[in-house]
């Protein structure tokens, strides 16, 4: 079974932001796992599809909508749902990991505690620090903290159960 990594993270974000999460989809790509985001073409759903994309990876975006005409160039496989945020649900469910960029959206934060609900390995990846200090609060040990894609996908090897 391939091992499908959920990158959750805000449709605007800066350039920095777009970079770190350009680096985390290609560093997920050269680990041989499925990338799974939002699918959208903006911010970390498309930075990171386009960073696994860059290194040969398999992209599945889950969108909320019907409407393709705003889906990352760089998915491959597209899942329409119609139904708005509540398919955070289903991007959370069907990932073996969940990182969680920045974490500065409502979005995100749905679907952390989505992940951390469903019992699902959560990295917050340089959240913001009201975000670290809610679900370290709500959750302790079990969200872990990465400053780095490359800590992020480290601390996924350790995490994923096969």
């Amino acid at each position: 079974m391939q091992k499908i990594i959920g990158v959750m993270g805000a449709g605007e974000v800066n350039e920095e932001e777009k970079q770190e999460a350009f680096e985390l989809g290609k560093l997920l790509a050269e680990n041989n796992w499925v990338l799974l985001t939002g699918g959208r073409d903006s911010g970390v759903m498309d930075a990171a599809s386009q960073g696994a994309r860059s290194a040969g990876g398999m992209t599945i975006g889950v969108i909320p909508d019907s409407d393709l005409r705003r889906l990352s160039e760089a998915v491959e496989l597209p899942i329409v749902t119609g139904m708005g945020g509540a398919r955070n649900a289903i991007n959370v469910l069907s990932s073996h990991v969940v990182i969680a960029c920045r974490g500065q959206s409502l979005g995100t934060i749905s679907e952390i505690a989505f992940a951390l609900k469903a019992a699902k390995p959560v990295i917050l990846l340089n959240c913001i620090p009201e975000c670290v200090a809610l679900f370290k609060k709500i959750a302790g040990e079990r969200v872990l903290l990465a400053e780095s894609p490359e800590e992020a996908v480290q601390l996924t090897k350790e995490l994923l159960p096969f």
